[in-house]
């Protein structure tokens, strides 16, 4: 499956952006969804993960509360709805897909990755 993320951008504290991602390739609905990022300098880590039909999802504390992945399987997009954003949101946002079913916040489970989206939070 392809994957390609877009909606990144430059915002300021307390912003919101909402980044989408889109596949093709291969039947969306049978893979499951996360988004990762990776801040310079920093390992990339998880920030959210989607079911294969959206009924479960689950968030990394840091971004608990305040973003929020959901997925549209008619559009084969994944989106990630960021609010109340802090300067150490900031990084480069990747989607990837899981053909797994168990839950997972392990990149190296992920088989499937977009280019990725910056994010830059300004104080």
């Amino acid at each position: 499956v392809q994957l390609q993320a877009s909606g990144g951008g430059l915002v300021q504290t307390g912003g919101s952006l909402r980044l989408s991602c889109a596949a093709s390739g291969r039947t969306f609905g049978n893979y499951a969804m996360g988004w990762f990022r990776q801040a310079p300098g920093k390992e990339r880590e998880f920030v959210a993960r989607i079911s294969r039909s959206g009924g479960n999802t689950y968030h990394a504390d840091s971004v608990k509360g305040r973003f929020t992945i959901s997925r549209d399987n008619s559009k084969n997009t994944v989106y990630l709805q960021m609010n109340s954003l802090k300067p150490e949101d900031t990084a480069v946002y990747y989607c990837a897909a899981d053909r797994g079913v168990v839950r997972t916040t392990t990149r190296w489970d992920y088989e499937y990755w977009g280019q990725g989206t910056l994010v830059t939070v300004s104080s």
